[in-house]
């Protein structure tokens, strides 16, 4: 995947993860006096995940399942936290938006990863194969 589309990709990952782990967990604890400590958790847990996409979207895997996995994974990421928080940044006073994240756009990011991870898997697969086949490839 080129760098530009994984830096896109890391744009709307990284506050999406900052934002899920400071507010869900941590809401529920009384930390009135100590707020660095969601921020530090949240922004830890989202270096850590912008480090596991960037290495993740760099190239495909080796085998079909784990490109096709972790793309679906990858993607349903993203499609749940669009879903998620998306309702409560554009309508907040609707009292089932997150639900639209949990049961739409969640499983539906899921399955288009999924296919998405395969298509991919399936193009590297035949470029390589077509590289092998003419000889060394060319540098560009």
């Amino acid at each position: 995947m080129s760098r530009s589309t994984r830096v896109l990709v890391l744009l709307f990952v990284l506050p999406a993860t900052y934002l899920f782990i400071y507010w869900i967990p941590f809401s529920l604890l009384p930390l009135p006096d100590q707020r660095w400590i969601p921020a530090l958790v949240a922004l830890a847990a989202a270096i850590g995940v912008g480090r596991y996409l960037w290495k993740r979207l760099g190239a495909a895997g080796p085998t079909a399942a784990s490109t096709v996995l972790s793309s679906g994974f990858i993607v349903g990421g993203v499609a749940f936290c669009a879903g998620f928080f998306g309702p409560m940044i554009f309508a907040p006073g609707a009292n089932q938006g997150p639900l639209l994240g949990l049961l739409i756009t969640g499983p539906a990011g899921f399955i288009v990863g999924l296919v998405g991870g395969f298509v991919f898997w399936r193009m590297k697969r035949r470029a390589a194969g077509r590289r092998g086949a003419s000889g060394p490839a060319t540098p560009t």
